[in-house]
């Protein structure tokens, strides 16, 4: 049987010198370690030049023993003391859980990332929404290249698989603004007036607005997780190795269908929503459905239409625009694709909202009141 690696001690002109011979391995180690810890004087000099191999567990003894007793290493060959070395840089001692940090710069640091990213994002879909434009460029200039049968497909996925759980969403609201504004309206005597309630607040802006976020929900996740998904599975890349262009065959597609069926979409909710306050006046308030109809026709200007009808658009570009650039940045493993979904869902609905208000504002100042 091969004999273990041994080390000889001898004192020299230098100091005390710990001389090691053969193969500092790891097959031939055994008890070594053990064997140092138990030195009774620490040696000044680690001598290796009688070493014929060594690896990473020898040249990390070799380290450990140089690091606690301060010894110089001599007589190694440049592949040794190369090992060494690097074995020396990766066994830096780590830090178990991170120091605590003052809870003020801990707020003030999540704050700076928080808008740190809102800005990158906000420049991201900036210049996506510039390639989107040099692509519907490229398309009107050829013709050709327009895909109607995607567009078609995604009117199926943004508008008529919607109309249910819209027209639903939709009805049950407009029984809730008209029970609780008849509950409000009843201490002043003017329960006719839910009719004005009902009327103006879903054509001009819940019917739309509720809309928008229904379809950022459901067809934004959508748009998000399909183009994510492509991208992980390097379909996206595909396209562009054969000429293909992602923008043309992929985004502008879902893009033209949300711009066309929101403004569609949106009125069917408010009219959805018109007809369930109706329902409700009937039923509790005595207002008969002609009646209700003709107090409708009263008390609802046409630019109470105009305005849901300008905003869907805009609300529908906004929702197919976040989530395919959402997708579009998916990388890495599938749980980019579920983060970056939960993202194109609550920066669409943000940015709707934020539009609305500034719609709101807008048509405020031209006199659509």
């Amino acid at each position: 049987m091969v004999a273990p690696t041994l080390f000889v001690e001898e004192v020299g002109d230098g100091g005390r010198v710990l001389r090691f011979i053969g193969r500092l391995t790891l097959a031939r180690i055994e008890d070594l370690p053990k064997r140092l810890d138990a030195l009774s004087v620490q040696p000044q000099i680690i001598d290796l030049s009688q070493v014929d191999r060594m690896d990473t567990v020898g040249a990390w003894l070799v380290h450990k023993l140089n690091k606690s007793s301060g010894a110089s290493i001599t007589g190694g060959s440049d592949d040794m003391m190369r090992l060494i070395a690097q074995v020396g840089q990766s066994g830096r001692e780590m830090a178990v859980r991170p120091p605590p940090l003052n809870p003020v710069l801990h707020i003030l640091s999540e704050i700076g990332a928080s808008v740190y990213e809102a800005i990158a994002t906000l420049k991201g879909l900036l210049s996506f929404f510039g390639s989107i434009l040099v692509a519907l460029w490229d398309v009107m200039r050829h013709p050709s290249r327009f895909r109607g049968a995607a567009v078609a497909q995604r009117f199926e996925l943004v508008g008529v698989r919607a109309l249910g759980i819209i027209g639903l969403m939709s009805f049950l609201i407009g029984i809730v603004i008209a029970q609780q504004g008849a509950v409000q309206l009843s201490q002043f005597g003017a329960e006719a007036l839910t009719v004005n309630l009902i009327g103006r607040i879903t054509m001009r802006e819940l019917g739309v607005l509720m809309t928008a976020i229904m379809v950022a929900g459901r067809s934004g996740s959508a748009f998000a997780a399909q183009i994510g998904t492509m991208k992980l599975t390097e379909e996206i890349d595909a396209m562009r190795t054969i000429g293909v262009s992602p923008i043309e065959a992929l985004v502008l597609p879902r893009l033209l269908a949300a711009v066309i069926m929101l403004p569609l979409l949106g009125f069917y909710a408010s009219i959805v929503a018109i007809a369930g306050g109706g329902l409700f006046c009937w039923l509790s308030l005595g207002i008969t459905p002609d009646t209700f109809i003709g107090l409708l026709r009263e008390v609802i200007p046409i630019t109470d239409v105009w305005v849901g009808l300008l905003k869907a658009p805009v609300f529908g570009a906004i929702i197919a625009m976040t989530g395919c650039f959402q997708g579009m940045q998916v990388q890495g493993n599938a749980e980019e694709v579920g983060l970056r979904t939960t993202a194109a869902v609550v920066q669409a609905i943000f940015l709707v909202i934020v539009l609305d208000a500034f719609f709101a504002v807008f048509f405020t100042e031209i006199g659509w009141v």
